[in-house]
């Protein structure tokens, strides 16, 4: 029997698919963002005496070689994977190698899809010993306390008896004051901050991070996946935020932040107070941000503006208001437009956040979300391909609405796995394609990113690099080339 460290565990952000296909994946060409969900936990955990690595995956596709040897010479007696839905399999996968390196060791999952799963997944697979469901630190720090010992007096996990009967203790009560938290141990992240990347053109000046300064959100849409934080909305305080800013910069030399919160404004206050700081006391770095129409207004944008906000993305999701309604609070598009108009007159790049193929989708829905593209004053597009992920809402009846391959791998919101009752999937890519070319091809989108040669120069200078690759990807609309 192996001796194996019980205060020690292995976070793995997993890929997802073949290292080989890595270096033509034209997601993660465009963008590498760091898993900072895992070194916040991995930061929690040190305070609380407990020995954390992390090895990225995504950073570095030849991790398989690097966990065997931290798990040979280590000898942790945890490993813990934090997975979406597409990389949940090659996760299992790392699980698999890890036992038959080290037979004993416990095997914890996390993230958004076994939350959503719960006893589904220990049923299923056999590799893993516990899922935590929820806030992950004091859970997962607790749970390593007590080396994996009594389950049952750990709260927020899911297990397997001795008598194989699988038993889960329950939400945790109460989320954690965010504000007491550690900054994630971004140190831990190799290569940070220069492995990782904005995505193109999404940026001024690299290097660059992304951040998370609440968690939650008060809203129902029936796409989002609510399994982890559920409808709670809890932040960080104007200080805390500032601070965050001032030790990526000081620490590591970041110039831009992307806060990936789902509601940056929703709490106006403490967002005036950021960028009081951030003007009274300018730390140099441009950011971006994620905001709902109803929680912003021209003063406050006018401040996140002279604070350095760079780009604010808006989700409109379609230009169907019909279909809008169906999927979400507040169908209002006229407002939506009016706020994109605010945004430029503030003069911040908008981004315009859109999905294809939801319930109910047709092809003249879908001539809809162009013209509103092409009639708004919209900078950068995203059109994700609508993917029904496990703990949204829709989930639970989607066989109703259409046809549903569940593939968990290509659930990474680039395949129409997904098609609505009325429409085929050939017909979905065609109009997903013509979307991207017609948006792409307009003189005044061509001219803004001919001025990215000078708001922007690294973001050309990766895209020149990686053009074989981009023109395949527009010609075949396929993410991982050969």
């Amino acid at each position: 029997m192996t001796f194996l460290k019980s205060n020690n565990i292995l976070l793995v952000h997993p890929l997802g698919y073949k290292k080989e296909a890595a270096g033509k994946d034209i997601s993660r060409i465009s963008s590498i963002i760091p898993p900072i969900g895992l070194a916040g936990i991995a930061a929690y955990l040190e305070n609380r005496g407990i020995d954390v690595s992390i090895i990225d995956c995504y950073a570095r596709p030849d991790s398989d070689r690097l966990i065997h040897d931290y798990l040979k010479s280590e000898k942790p007696a945890f490993l813990g994977l934090s997975c979406t839905t597409s990389t949940f399999l090659d996760g299992v996968r790392i699980a698999k190698q890890a036992k038959s390196i080290l037979p004993d060791i416990r095997v914890v999952f996390g993230g958004a899809h076994v939350s959503a799963l719960k006893e589904r997944i220990l049923k299923d697979f056999p590799v893993i010993d516990f899922t935590v469901i929820g806030e992950g630190e004091e859970t997962l720090a607790e749970l390593i306390e007590k080396s994996g010992e009594n389950p049952a007096s750990v709260t927020g996990i899911i297990y397997r008896e001795s008598d194989g009967e699988i038993r889960f203790t329950g939400r945790r009560a109460k989320g954690l004051d965010l504000d007491t938290l550690p900054f994630p141990s971004y140190e831990k992240l190799e290569g940070f901050p220069d492995a990782y990347k904005a995505f193109l053109f999404n940026y001024p000046k690299a290097p660059s991070s992304s951040c998370i300064t609440s968690r939650g959100c008060p809203y129902a849409c029936s796409y989002c996946d609510r399994s982890v934080f559920g409808r709670s909305f809890r932040y960080n305080s104007a200080e805390y935020m500032y601070e965050h800013v001032r030790y990526l910069k000081e620490r590591f030399g970041v110039k831009h932040i992307i806060f990936y919160d789902d509601q940056f404004t929703f709490k106006r206050e403490r967002i005036v107070d950021f960028t009081r700081m951030m003007i009274d006391r300018p730390q140099r770095v441009s950011f971006n941000c994620v905001v709902r129409a109803e929680h912003i207004d021209y003063d406050i944008l006018l401040m996140l503006k002279e604070a350095g906000c760079w780009m604010i993305s808006l989700g409109i999701e379609t230009g169907d208001e019909e279909l809008l309604a169906r999927h979400r609070q507040n169908p209002n598009l006229s407002l939506l437009s009016e706020k994109l108009h605010l945004i430029k007159k503030a003069g911040i790049r908008t981004k315009g956040l859109f999905m294809i193929g939801l319930p109910g989708e047709t092809e003249a829905g879908i001539k809809k979300s162009m013209k509103y593209v092409f009639s708004n004053p919209i900078d950068e597009l995203n059109v994700a391909k609508f993917t029904p992920f496990p703990g949204s809402p829709i989930y639970e009846k989607i066989h109703e609405l259409g046809e549903f391959n569940e593939d968990w791998e290509l659930m990474d919101c680039m395949n129409f796995l997904f098609i609505p009752k009325g429409m085929t999937k050939e017909q979905l890519e065609e109009l997903f394609k013509n979307f991207y070319k017609k948006h792409f091809m307009r003189p005044k989108v061509l001219f803004e990113y001919a001025s990215m040669l000078r708001r922007s120069p690294d973001s050309w200078v990766r895209f020149m690099r990686n053009l074989p690759d981009f023109l395949k990807f527009a010609r075949s609309d396929i993410r991982l080339g050969n």
